[in-house]
This record gives C-alpha cells, sequence and structure tokens, in this order.
C-alpha cells in the first residue's frame, strides 16, 4: 500500500486511504519493466485560470505540452508542442 502525492499546496494534491476508502491495486514492479502512474494537471487552479504561460496556482511553472502522433506505419513519434515554462518568464510576468 502506498501514498500518492504531488507537489502543490493543498490537500486536493494527496491520494490517501483516509478519503479513498476502496483500493487500487497495481501490478508488483519489477526494476525491469518499470511502472509509471501519471496524474497530470488535474487540479482546477492549473491552465483554466493562468492560461497556458501565465502565473500557476503554487507557482508550478507550465509543462512541456508534447503531442504523440501515429505515421502511415503504426509508429508512435512525440512532437513538441510547446517547451516547459522557465522560471524568467514567470518572473518577467510577475514584474521581476
Amino acid at each position: 500500500r502506498v501514498c500518492l502525492g504531488g507537489l502543490t499546496c493543498d490537500s486536493q494534491d494527496y491520494y490517501n486511504d483516509e478519503a479513498h476508502l476502496n483500493a487500487v491495486f497495481l501490478p508488483k514492479y519489477d526494476k525491469e519493466d518499470p511502472l509509471y502512474i501519471g496524474f497530470f494537471h488535474t487540479g482546477a487552479y492549473q491552465e483554466s485560470l493562468g492560461g497556458y504561460g501565465g502565473i500557476q496556482h503554487c507557482l508550478i511553472p507550465a509543462p512541456k505540452h508534447i503531442i504523440i502522433d501515429l505515421d502511415e506505419d503504426g509508429n508512435y513519434y512525440p512532437r513538441l508542442f510547446a517547451k516547459e515554462q522557465s522560471f524568467k518568464s514567470m518572473l518577467k510576468t510577475l514584474g521581476y
């Protein structure tokens, strides 16, 4: 059993067994075949309020945006849509 949590300053960024009575079972961890779990920007305070490149809740920079497509042969290929927001651009937006 594990507790999952993120980096925002509110309690909505923490998945615990007190609030979630039903267990979520995952495969056993294997170092040769790691398991990745992601809950990305699911909070109400992210891009919906600040917009991409704006100032986000808890000063979390806007993430890199990628698009993953399939080519004609069925192979996946990622392409960069927008770079991750830099701390310099955040400070500039805040007037520093």
